[in-house]
């Protein structure tokens, strides 16, 4: 699997990641430390343990961390949330939008793991 097919199956766009990064090693690169991100684990513990503030904080760095690869379903996921938590506190859309937090980002490990098998 190319790195350009790895984007295409997560839905992301390569095209724009590739053009602010320069050559697809460097794309590749840092695709595969996405993985070992740690902030979708701590947006887990976060909502987990009530804090809405860390939380917050934890899907804004999915969020960035997404647009600089140019990771469109879970940066939008992420910016979505993050919006509804800005305010400090957990509302009653907070669990579909994290449910979709989740499904977004466990399709795109998927297809990184894809990408670091190949």
């Amino acid at each position: 699997m190319t790195t350009a097919e790895c984007y295409a199956l997560i839905g992301a766009d390569y095209a724009e990641v590739l053009r602010l990064m320069g050559n697809e090693d460097r794309v590749r690169r840092f695709l595969l430390k996405f993985a070992e991100e740690p902030s979708y684990g701590l947006l887990c513990r976060s909502v987990e343990a009530g804090d809405a503030k860390e939380a917050f904080r934890a899907a804004h760095s999915i969020k960035g961390v997404c647009l600089n690869l140019g990771l469109t379903a879970l940066y939008r996921s992420a910016g979505d949330l993050c919006e509804e938590l800005r305010g400090g506190a957990f509302t009653d859309a907070v669990p579909g939008l994290l449910r979709r937090v989740g499904e977004d980002y466990q399709k795109t490990i998927n297809g990184i793991r894809e990408l670091a098998q190949a």
